[in-house]
């Protein structure tokens, strides 16, 4: 068996973490059945990223992209679960199927308990605003410990767990920090954000996704996000293809403000005077009321999910 994740050319850890998070919950599971592809964590079910060969164990994916594949063909398609309700309803299976994202079980891996507290707040962003915004720069001037959503998906994962406070644009930066027990507040930079996947996954743990608006940082980012930016209207660097985030075309500007070009003082002052809304927003962002799922609710969706990976043993090993 082999495990199916989506792969960003930029790296982005809520899908990183399909590299080890299966040989802890299914220890084994490389060495059975072949043919099989377990589809896990992410918001994979579409039909501009799976392969359509092959059979498929889905424990836990989400929609929220695209088009769904027709999964009633019962031969290639074994689906345990999904992410949430939301995704069973398009699916056409029963809402109770809709159970929770398996990367909730993080936090039950030995590496990642009892970490002590060394950031009191953090920013996790979406991975396409760390790519063409100057976030670390504005987290450094209101407080917030930065972390970067395409680092390597364990150091990512320590961090939030090692944070006091998560402010999360990403939304598995807000479903680890649930996990971890660590208080979140959602922002949002842009309209590109999907809400589907995020009430899709706060319905399973009883929070409510209503996230605070921060402007978009640089001109960079509001081209790849088609937003506005001092009065400037964008449109997105988009394919026809809404499909595969991958296939979006990246501008040459954009990658300039990734990279950490050479600034003179003089330029670096500029972009910081223009930043000044985002910096403002993100300063009020961090000082919201955080929410946090209850206990209960999220210790009965993670024996839930336990009972899932029970039958799948039963079945596959």
């Amino acid at each position: 068996m082999k495990p199916y994740y989506w792969e960003s050319q930029h790296g982005n850890f809520g899908d990183d973490l399909n590299l080890w998070l299966w040989d802890f919950l299914l220890p084994g599971f490389r060495d059975a059945h072949p043919d099989t592809l377990l589809v896990g964590v992410g918001t994979v079910l579409n039909t501009a990223l799976l392969p359509e060969e092959g059979r498929k164990l889905v424990i836990g994916s989400g929609y929220g992209y695209g088009t769904i594949p027709d999964m009633r063909d019962r031969e290639r398609w074994d689906v345990r679960c999904v992410r949430g309700p939301l995704t069973a309803e398009r699916a056409g299976v029963s809402p109770d199927m809709g159970i929770v994202d398996p990367a909730v079980m993080v936090a039950e891996m030995p590496e990642f308990k009892g970490l002590a507290k060394r950031h009191r707040k953090s920013f996790v962003p979406h991975w396409e605003t760390a790519l063409a915004g100057v976030w670390p720069a504005i987290c450094e001037r209101v407080g917030l410990h930065y972390i970067d959503p395409r680092g390597e998906a364990r150091s990512v994962i320590r961090e939030i767990a090692q944070s006091e406070t998560v402010i999360a644009e990403s939304m598995h930066g807000a479903i680890l920090s649930d996990a971890f027990r660590v208080p979140w507040v959602a922002v949002s930079t842009s309209r590109s954000i999907n809400s589907f996947k995020w009430n899709d996954w706060a319905r399973t743990v009883g929070v409510r996704y209503a996230p605070r608006r921060i402007p978009v940082s640089t001109r960079a980012e509001a081209k790849l996000k088609g937003g506005r930016f001092w009065g400037m209207a964008f449109q997105g660097e988009q394919t026809a293809s809404v499909g595969d985030p991958n296939s979006r075309i990246i501008g040459e500007d954009v990658l300039v403000a990734a990279s950490n070009p050479r600034h003179t003082t003089l330029r670096v002052a500029a972009k910081h005077a223009l930043a000044l809304p985002s910096t403002f927003a993100l300063w009020q962002a961090s000082r919201d009321e955080p929410q946090l799922s209850s206990d209960s609710v999220l210790f009965d969706r993670k024996a839930r999910f336990l009972a899932v990976l029970d039958g799948v043993r039963r079945d596959y090993f």
